[in-house]
């Protein structure tokens, strides 16, 4: 009895596995070789910049789709999107290059604490409670669930505020994913102007608990002879491209017509709370 179960186990299970053997031959498909040669291609950081899960489905998404562009790896730079489009059968155009920028100046707009915060040491976890212990509830928390998140060591804390370094950042934007403020952004290295407040509150509510924080009082957005300053989301932004497109003629009236002073020229030595060299401190880009 006990040798004819046995019998009957292995021949079913050899029964199955020739099953399974046909299975796999009948529904092979085969793929596309050079989504392997994309993908080695690629730098393998996996880090979502491209907008996709990992270099892998980039690769897949690259061959497959014809709006899918050869040149979405920000870590790889110009040299790997030749390399994609070559094997891709696509043409690469230039993009400009891009920073991380962080829209904040809680330091220098003498934000105070509501409250000492005891708990774990994440900026999603204190956003939680009671808003923040900021009198601003959009201001930089400065736990550093940025610096844990970005996969460059492009991002520092320093005097309680997260630092971006130009010379690191990839503009990957996995910080900006991760950032439960909504403070950093992702724009042109080139980018003339930036307002370096990304408060949703307006004029007292504003005032009256940072110094320098904008009141969206829209007089920049009037002031933009481009048409590129929006009030978009409760915020003030900013359209790069048609800033840019503009050019300098306009005299950065938008600049002039901000009576916080914290929409800024980020070109012409003016004052700029976000530090870009490692090794300087916010105060000392703040009193430039």
């Amino acid at each position: 009895m006990v040798i004819d179960s046995v019998l009957m186990l292995a021949g079913l299970g050899f029964a199955l596995a020739a099953l399974l053997a046909i299975a796999s031959r009948l529904l092979y498909v085969k793929e596309d070789p050079r989504i392997q040669e994309i993908t080695e291609a690629l730098p393998g950081a996996n880090c979502g910049g491209c907008g996709f899960a990992g270099c892998e489905s980039y690769a897949i998404a690259v061959l497959n789709s014809p709006d899918v562009g050869a040149n979405l790896c920000v870590v790889g730079g110009e040299d790997t999107a030749k390399q994609v489009g070559l094997l891709a059968g696509k043409a690469v155009e230039e993009g400009a290059q891009n920073v991380c920028f962080r829209r904040c100046a809680r330091e220098e707009g003498n934000v105070q604490q509501r409250f000492d915060y005891i708990g774990a040491s994440t900026c999603a976890s204190a956003a939680l409670i009671e808003g923040g212990p900021y009198r601003c509830g959009w201001s930089c928390l400065g736990l550093g669930d940025c610096v844990r998140a970005c996969p460059f060591d492009a991002i520092t804390i320093k005097n309680n505020m997260a630092e971006i370094n130009d010379a690191l950042c990839l503009s990957c934007g996995v910080c900006v994913k991760t950032c439960p403020r909504s403070i950093l952004q992702i724009i042109p290295q080139q980018a003339r102007v930036m307002s370096y407040c990304a408060t949703r509150e307006k004029l007292k509510l504003v005032s009256e608990v940072c110094e320098v924080g904008c009141i969206n009082c829209l007089s920049c957005l009037k002031a933009c002879p481009g048409g590129a300053i929006k009030y978009e989301n409760l915020r003030i932004e900013i359209d790069h491209a048609k800033c840019l497109a503009y050019g300098e003629s306009c005299n950065e009236a938008c600049v002039a017509a901000c009576s916080r002073k914290i929409l800024r020229s980020r070109n012409k030595g003016t004052k700029q709370p976000i530090v870009l060299q490692p090794k300087e401190l916010v105060e000392d880009s703040v009193n430039a």
